[in-house]
């Protein structure tokens, strides 16, 4: 039997969306645990002409916003908040990765980039960041706001604030579940019940580890684990859309 360990934050989306290089089913796999909750942040340059959320909404002149593509963080993150609120950003794709869109912060190429809040507080150039004062956040995704973002409304507070339709509050949702199975460890579809169990209690066990929550905080890596049953409860979930909202999470994933 072989096990997958992989962060599916946002692949989900692609199956949704229909691409044709999808060849799996999420709903057909086994979850056994995931290692954290992954949420979603987008953030600026303090010297933007760009305040707060709300200024990015008005704006004539929408901020370039540096993104690895359809499917990543930074692209999810913005999509969501142009599709809810009205907040557009200009998105510049094709970077490599997280380290070249943050350089092309620091040389003024973009103004603004999304990322896992995780990745932002566990590695540079972001550590100093926050320290030097050189972003701001603009929104976070978690439906509470992390106690190191106090002052970055939520997607859900701004999706209340300015009174979000139905249909589009379903959208954002399902598009922000995947934070929930970050770093997921999953069995292949046809795993028999009884080992199922066995590795999901394995699983439990594991993650408590002094050793393994040690190694954790050394590497700046928040733990908090998810049962392999809830996150199979919540793939579920996320898969069953309706066809309106599957339909308008496939136009905001054509590039």
């Amino acid at each position: 039997m072989v096990l997958l360990c992989s962060r599916l934050n946002n692949i989900y989306l692609s199956q949704l969306a229909g691409h044709q290089e999808v060849k799996f089913d999420l709903q057909r796999f086994q979850w056994i645990g995931s290692l954290e909750n992954d949420d979603m942040m987008i953030f600026i340059r303090t010297d933007a002409p760009y305040q707060s959320i709300r200024d990015v909404i008005k704006a004539k002149e929408p901020p370039k916003c540096g993104s690895t593509g359809a499917g990543s963080s930074d692209y999810v993150m913005s999509r969501i908040l142009e599709e809810t609120i009205g907040a557009k950003v200009n998105h510049v794709v094709g970077y490599p990765g997280s380290r070249e869109i943050a350089l092309a912060v620091e040389r003024g190429e973009v103004a603004c980039m999304g990322l896992t809040i995780s990745t932002f507080f566990s590695r540079e150039p972001f550590l100093t960041w926050v320290k030097t004062g050189f972003v701001r956040i603009l929104a976070q995704s978690g439906r509470k706001r992390d106690p190191r973002l106090v002052d970055g409304p939520t997607i859900y507070e701004l999706m209340d604030q300015y009174k979000t339709p139905a249909t589009g509050r379903r959208v954002a949702e399902a598009m922000l579940l995947g934070g929930e199975w970050a770093r997921s460890l999953l069995a292949p579809p046809g795993t028999p019940a009884d080992r199922v169990k066995v590795l999901r209690e394995a699983y439990e066990k594991a993650v408590k580890d002094p050793e393994l929550v040690a190694e954790a905080k050394k590497s700046r890596v928040e733990v908090n684990p998810r049962k392999g049953d809830e996150l199979q409860s919540i793939a579920m979930e996320v898969m069953a859309q309706p066809p309106q909202v599957v339909e308008q999470i496939r136009k905001l994933f054509v590039q």
